[in-house]
């Protein structure tokens, strides 16, 4: 249910609290009080009912039920003094007053279409949707997506531009939606769509940027060329793009915002196939995209991209026990993301990509984590080098500054398939910084999107057992061992990442003991 009041939304399926479009943290228990008075806002609330609602009968002082009613107060902005939406009756108990809207939903993305969640960034904003595909043949589908994806990237490089991720704004592919949709649900101002028509070596590439508060068309333009031209038609994109939403933007930024990942159509055709397997997320499409991928290789030697994918699949392969030689593949991580870098030196993309795979299956921690900086200084609207950098500060034991940037990773794609994986980083951050309910409720949050994530799982273990939550904690192990049969206590070094800290660790097998999972 969606309870809205004041600017606040307030997501009881979720299990969230928004004020514009910022996400309030609030532990569990003050989310529970917050959410009962809310819907018992028509009475007055006891205090035996609190009991037996929040904290399920078990006996708790009033000294931590004053202290859970002080932060509901807190999170809302409303002092004990001014009373503005909870109010307490002496010897009766308490009372929401504020006025609610109350809508049926069970998300927040699928909130009110007259109450933004999100509020747009102070800088111009823009999603560019999936590119359709018009040329009838699936098989070119890779191809049609490749566009948008490298357009999406050009233009992310602008300092002076927001720009949603990849991620979020391809939830959208093959759904027919309206623009100012769009735009209230990922909180931009601008939105792009377009099209793709290949008809052997003749492309032709149509787009629409439209205003998504108005739903009025800014520009409609259309490039056409042969495959030959394909990088020039991106670039004449992208500079069309940026010139109707900036257009005080200096020609130097725009001329920096063109990327070629390769002069070789082939490679960069097998780089595109390699791209559309690897977002499957299953062996066999991991196995697809390797074999694609080094064989873009084997195409363009310097294509350093291509590279760095490949380093990356073969990081999703070890984080998923894929691997059949991990000695080897560790070796080839190394291998694959130093060369990246070597001919990826000014690409964020790039430099994400290989310093992520290099930190995590490389094992070179403080490399890998001094690439991802470099790639947010080339490019601070990358989400995925935000993700990237929010585990290595995490592993370097910066819980802090890893939720920070993982927050920010979210904003840029709030509505990311894969947004569990960054959710479950802020819960392994919020453990290590001994705020464990907090841990734990962004664990659930994961574990919501993605029921069967070991990261995530593992988080809310830990978090769990250390807020003194056994139940809860044993119950999620129970699922843990039912998809990972062969996780232990004593494998958990082997498992995880290259966590700088021996304190973060000594705490991480602790509490997955407390837990009850088994030691060997």
């Amino acid at each position: 249910m969606l309870f809205f009041f004041e600017d606040f939304a307030l997501d009881t399926s979720l299990r969230e609290l928004r004020r514009g479009g910022e996400l309030l943290s609030m532990e569990p228990k003050v989310f529970d009080l917050l959410a009962h008075l809310i819907t018992n806002r028509e009475r007055v609330v006891s205090k035996d009912d609190l009991v037996a609602v929040v904290w399920d009968g078990r006996i708790v002082s009033d000294s931590a039920m004053t202290t859970a009613i002080n932060a509901a107060r807190m999170a809302l902005g409303d002092s004990g003094e001014a009373q503005r939406l909870i109010k307490t009756l002496p010897r009766k108990g308490l009372r929401f007053v504020g006025k609610v809207r109350e809508e049926p939903g069970p998300a927040a993305a699928q909130a009110s279409v007259s109450t933004p969640v999100l509020t747009l960034p102070d800088k111009p904003s823009i999603a560019v949707l999936p590119f359709v595909n018009l040329g009838g043949d699936p098989e070119q589908e890779y191809f049609a997506d490749g566009i948008a994806e490298d357009i999406i990237t050009a233009l992310s490089k602008m300092r002076a531009l927001f720009v949603i991720a990849r991620n979020s704004s391809f939830t959208y592919k093959g759904r027919a939606v309206d623009a100012k949709h769009v735009g209230r649900e990922l909180g931009v101002r601008y939105v792009l769509e377009g099209s793709v028509r290949r008809a052997g070596s003749r492309v032709r590439i149509t787009v629409l940027l439209i205003d998504s508060a108005s739903g009025a068309s800014l520009s409609a333009d259309r490039f056409e060329g042969t495959l030959e031209d394909i990088f020039d038609l991106q670039d004449q994109v992208t500079e069309r793009v940026i010139g109707a939403i900036a257009p005080k933007l200096e020609q130097a930024e725009i001329a920096r915002a063109k990327r070629k990942p390769t002069g070789n159509l082939d490679a960069y055709d097998l780089y595109l196939r390699g791209i559309s397997s690897y977002h499957q997320y299953t062996k066999q499409s991991c196995d697809d995209a390797l074999e694609q991928l080094y064989r873009a290789i084997d195409f363009d030697n310097d294509f350093a991209l291509a590279y760095a994918m490949a380093a990356l699949v073969h990081t999703r392969q070890k984080a998923n026990g894929w691997v059949a030689e991990p000695t080897e593949d560790v070796a080839e991580v190394r291998r694959l993301a130093r060369q990246a870098v070597r001919l990826g030196k000014d690409d964020a993309s790039v430099l994400a990509l290989a310093g992520f795979s290099l930190a995590f299956a490389g094992g070179e921690l403080d490399d890998g984590a001094a690439f991802i900086e470099r790639a947010l200084f080339l490019n601070p609207n990358l989400a995925a080098a935000l993700n990237w950098s929010g585990w290595a500060k995490v592993w370097l034991g910066e819980p802090d500054t890893a939720i920070e940037h993982l927050s920010r990773a979210i904003r840029l794609s709030p509505v990311d398939p894969f947004s569990a994986m960054m959710q479950a980083g802020i819960a392994h951050a919020h453990l290590f910084a001994g705020r464990f309910d907090e841990g734990a409720s962004w664990a659930e949050k994961a574990l919501r999107e993605q029921p069967e994530s070991l990261p995530a799982l593992r988080a809310a273990a830990a978090n769990l057992a250390l807020a003194g939550r056994s139940g809860e904690a044993r119950e999620i192990v129970a699922r843990l061992l039912s998809i990972d049969a062969a996780f232990r206590v004593s494998t958990l070094r082997r498992r995880v990442g290259p966590y700088r800290k021996p304190e973060h660790l000594a705490l991480y097998e602790e509490a997955l003991c407390k837990a009850g999972l088994p030691e060997r």
